[in-house]
C-alpha cells in the first residue's frame, strides 16, 4: 500500500487568531476558515471583526469574534477560558516602533514588548491551559519575521521582541510536546499591507528591501496563508519547535 499524504484540512477544530480584523491576522483567519476551521477572530476594534466575520460567512466559513486587548492579563484570561479551548492559536497581533536604538524611548520599549511578548505569552498561557484541562492536542502557531533569526539597522528594538518570540516557542515546545500540542512561528519578510503602504510609498526604502530579498519583491498576504494552514494541520505533525521562513530568501544571505 502506498502512504497517503496527511491531510492539509483542520474540519471541527476551533481556530483563535490574534489581531485578526486587518493584514496578516485576516488573511490566517481566512485561512483557516477556509480550510474547515471554526474561527474566532480577535482584535481591539469590533468594527473591522465584525465586517471581517461578515466576509468570512458570506463565503461558506464559520467566524464568530470578540473584542480583546490581548495586552490585558486578566482580560485573556478571564475571556479566552471562558471561550475556549481552541485546538487551533495564531498569535498574529503586533507592532515595530523602527528607529535606531539611541532614539527609542522607554515608552516605545514598553509598548513594543507588551504586545509581541507579553500578550503573545498571555495567551499562549490561557490557550495552552485549555488544551492541557481538556486533554486535547493543539498546534500553536506565532507569527514572528525574519527579524527573528537575523538583525537589521534601526530595529534593534523589533528584532529583540522577535528573538525573544522565537526562544519562547523553542521552550515551549518541549513543555507542550508530550500533550501532543506542536508549537512553531512563521517568519515572513517584509508584506504588502495596507499598514506598510505608508513605508513603500519611499522609493529608496523599497528598493533597499527588495535589493534584500533574493527573490526581488515584497511578500503577499495570500502568500502566508498556506504556512498557516500548513503549521495548523496534521500536515505538519511532526513539526515543533520550529521557524517556518517565509523571508524570500533574506536570511540565505
Amino acid at each position: 500500500m502506498l502512504p497517503s499524504t496527511p491531510s492539509f484540512r483542520v474540519d471541527g477544530r476551533r481556530a483563535l487568531v490574534t489581531g485578526a480584523g486587518r493584514g496578516i491576522g485576516l488573511a490566517a483567519a481566512c485561512a483557516l476558515a477556509q480550510a474547515g476551521a471554526s474561527v474566532t477572530l480577535t482584535a481591539r476594534s469590533e468594527g473591522e471583526l465584525q465586517q471581517a466575520c461578515e466576509r468570512i460567512r458570506a463565503e461558506g466559513g464559520q467566524a464568530d469574534y470578540l473584542v480583546l486587548d490581548v495586552t490585558d492579563s486578566q482580560a485573556v484570561t478571564g475571556q479566552l477560558t471562558a471561550a475556549g479551548p481552541f485546538q487551533i492559536l495564531v498569535n498574529n497581533a503586533g507592532l515595530n516602533r523602527p528607529r535606531p536604538l539611541v532614539e527609542v524611548q522607554d515608552e516605545d520599549i514598553d509598548a513594543v514588548f507588551d504586545l509581541n511578548v507579553k500578550a503573545t505569552l498571555y495567551v499562549t498561557r490561557t490557550v495552552s491551559r485549555g488544551l492541557l484541562d481538556a486533554g486535547l492536542p493543539g498546534s500553536i502557531v506565532t507569527i514572528s519575521s525574519q527579524m527573528g533569526v537575523v538583525g537589521s539597522p534601526r530595529r534593534t528594538l523589533y528584532c529583540a521582541s522577535k528573538h525573544a518570540v522565537e526562544g519562547m516557542t523553542k521552550a515551549l515546545a518541549w513543555e507542550l510536546g508530550g500533550a501532543g500540542i506542536r508549537v512553531n512561528t512563521i517568519c515572513p519578510t517584509f508584506v504588502e499591507t495596507s499598514m506598510t503602504a505608508g513605508m513603500f510609498a519611499d522609493p529608496a526604502f523599497r528598493a533597499w528591501v527588495t535589493e534584500r530579498i533574493a527573490l526581488g519583491r515584497l511578500g503577499q498576504l495570500e502568500e502566508i496563508m498556506g504556512a498557516v494552514v500548513f503549521l495548523a494541520s496534521d500536515a505538519s505533525s511532526l513539526m515543533t519547535g520550529s521557524a517556518l521562513m517565509l523571508d524570500g530568501g533574506w536570511s540565505a544571505a
